[in-house]
C-alpha cells in the first residue's frame, strides 16, 4: 500500500470521525422511525436534506421511485456507488440494520466525496428503498441508475464480521383461491372450501420440503383465510417466498411449489390464480478483489473477520444480487449484535440502535470510503 493511499484513507477516516455525531444522530432518526418498503419518506428527505447541506448534487425521488436518491462527486476517474438501504419491516421495525446501512452509507459518500477533486475518482451515492421484498435496486437498475460504474458497495449489520451473506436467489408469489360460499351448517355440501385449498396447498409444499436441496427454501404466510366460521370460505390467499441457490435452479423449484398449490386447489374444487411479484432478486456474486480490499481496511479498524464455516452461514436474499450480475459489488456484513442474535428478530432491532450499532455506523463508513479510495488510486 503506497504511502499516498495510507494518507488519504487516514484523511477519509478522520472525516468520517468529524461527522460522527451527525451520523449517529441520523442513524437513530431512521430507527426510531421505521417505514415499510416504498414508504420511506422521512429517512429519504433527511438524507437527501444532509447531502444537499454539504454542497453535493443530489436529486431526489430518482429513477422513477419516490423514494430513491442520487447523489454525486468528482468529474473524472474511475466512479464508485455506495448504497444506501432504509427500509424497514412489518411489526419489529429496523430488525435487518437498514438505519446502519443507510448512515454507513452517507458516511463513506461524504468521506469519498470530501477528496474526490483530489484524488481523481468519482464517486455514486445511491438511495435504494424497498429491499425487503420490494426490488428497489432491481427498479433503478432497469432505469440505469448504475450504469456507467466501475464497482458498488455497502454493508450489512449482522452478529459477525463476514465477507458477505449466503445469498439465495427468491421469487416472491401470491396465490388466490376462489371457492363457493355455503352456509356452513345448513348447507356445507354447497360449498367450495377456498380456506381448505390453502391449507391443503400448504401442506403440499410442506411435504415438497423433506425433498427439496440444502440451499433451497419456501416459505409462507396465509393472509386471508374466510370471514367467519359458518360461512364456508369463498376465498382465501397466502404469500410465499421461493429461494434458491441460482436462478436457474430457482426456476425449477418454482414449478414444483406451483403444482403443490394447484393440487390443493383441485382437492378442493376451488379455482387457483397465482401472482409472481416483480421483481424477482438474484444470487450474489462479490467480486473478491474489491472483497478482499474492504476486509482489510475493516481489519486496519480492529474488525477481525470471523470463519462462516466456523460461526455459521448468515443466509438471506438480496436485490443487491442483480446489481452484482452486472458490474462488480460486494456486501459485507459489519457486527452489531452478539453472536446468536439473528436478523429479523426484536433483539436484533435493539442492538441497531446501541452503541454496537453506533459503531459499526462509524467503522463501516470508514471501512467503505478507504475502500473507494483503493478503487481509484488502484483501479479493479
Amino acid at each position: 500500500m503506497s504511502t499516498h493511499s495510507v494518507q488519504a484513507k487516514q484523511r477519509a477516516g478522520e472525516y468520517v470521525q468529524s461527522i460522527s455525531d451527525l451520523l449517529i444522530d441520523i442513524s437513530h432518526q431512521i430507527w426510531e422511525q421505521p417505514e415499510l418498503a416504498f414508504e420511506e419518506r422521512r429517512a429519504h428527505d433527511l438524507l437527501c436534506r444532509t447531502l444537499s447541506e454539504v454542497g453535493l448534487e443530489t436529486e431526489p425521488h430518482a429513477y422513477g421511485l419516490e423514494t430513491a436518491f442520487q447523489a454525486s462527486a468528482g468529474t473524472e476517474g474511475p466512479e464508485i456507488a455506495v448504497i444506501c438501504e432504509y427500509d424497514a419491516l412489518p411489526g419489529i421495525g429496523h430488525a435487518c440494520g437498514h438505519n446502519v446501512i443507510a448512515a454507513a452509507g452517507l458516511g463513506a459518500g461524504l468521506a469519498a466525496a470530501s477528496m474526490a477533486a483530489e484524488l481523481g475518482g468519482r464517486v455514486r451515492i445511491l438511495g435504494t428503498p424497498a429491499e425487503e421484498g420490494g426490488g428497489g435496486k432491481v427498479f433503478m437498475l432497469r432505469e440505469g441508475a448504475f450504469e456507467g460504474l466501475d464497482a458498488a458497495m455497502m454493508i450489512h449489520p449482522a452478529d459477525h464480521n463476514l465477507p458477505t451473506l449466503t445469498t439465495l436467489a427468491v421469487h416472491c408469489l401470491k396465490v388466490h383461491y376462489t371457492g363457493v360460499a355455503s352456509h356452513a351448517a345448513a348447507a356445507p355440501h354447497l360449498g367450495r372450501n377456498a380456506l381448505d385449498a390453502a391449507v391443503l396447498g400448504y401442506m403440499n409444499v410442506a411435504a415438497l420440503r423433506q425433498h427439496i436441496r440444502s440451499d433451497e427454501r419456501v416459505h409462507g404466510v396465509f393472509l386471508n383465510a374466510g370471514e367467519a366460521p359458518n360461512i364456508v370460505p369463498m376465498a382465501a390467499s397466502a404469500h410465499w417466498f421461493v429461494r434458491a441457490a441460482t436462478t436457474q435452479q430457482l426456476e425449477e423449484l418454482k414449478a414444483r411449489v406451483v403444482d403443490c398449490l394447484a393440487a390443493g386447489a383441485l382437492a378442493a374444487g376451488c379455482v387457483m390464480d397465482i401472482e409472481w411479484l416483480d421483481p424477482a432478486y438474484s444470487e450474489m456474486s462479490d467480486n473478491d478483489r474489491l472483497l478482499s480490499r474492504y476486509q482489510e481496511n475493516a481489519e486496519l479498524l480492529g474488525r477481525p473477520f470471523a470463519d462462516p464455516e466456523v460461526v455459521g452461514y448468515v443466509m438471506g436474499s438480496t436485490d443487491m444480487g442483480n446489481v452484482s450480475q452486472v458490474l462488480p459489488t460486494i456486501h459485507p456484513l459489519i457486527a452489531v449484535a452478539p453472536e446468536g442474535v439473528s436478523i429479523h428478530t426484536p433483539e436484533f432491532a435493539a442492538f441497531a440502535c446501541s452503541d454496537a450499532g453506533d459503531r459499526a455506523v462509524i467503522d463501516g463508513a470508514t471501512a467503505l470510503a478507504a475502500t473507494v479510495i483503493d478503487c481509484w488510486l488502484d483501479p479493479l
